[in-house]
């Protein structure tokens, strides 16, 4: 797996923090990278969970149009809201409830 941008950052803080050698040594961030959802699988992903674009809007604290667009190609969701869809992915609209 290629290494995240921010890992460099993690082990420089690492190195030149005051911390016990064996705590350094134990902590390493797992940062997994965030799935890039096609207009398909968005809406392959709610209608796997059974669910209207408003219902899963609410879900996901966007706008009934955001899913409408997402789910169209018109959009892309970004940021936190690619996160919530790869909880949803993995775990089901459930772990978001």
């Amino acid at each position: 797996m290629p290494e995240h941008p921010f890992q460099k950052d993690f082990q420089g803080f690492m190195a030149a923090s005051h911390a016990p050698e064996g705590w350094k040594k134990k902590v390493s961030p797992i940062i997994t990278p965030i799935h890039e959802f096609s207009a398909t699988e968005i809406k392959a992903l709610r209608e796997r969970e059974e669910v209207s674009q408003t219902v899963f809007a609410l879900y996901m604290n966007v706008s009934k149009d955001s899913v409408n667009q997402w789910e169209q190609g018109l959009k892309k969701p970004a940021g936190p809201t690619l996160k919530l869809l790869s909880l949803i992915k993995q775990k089901g609209l459930s772990a978001i409830a």
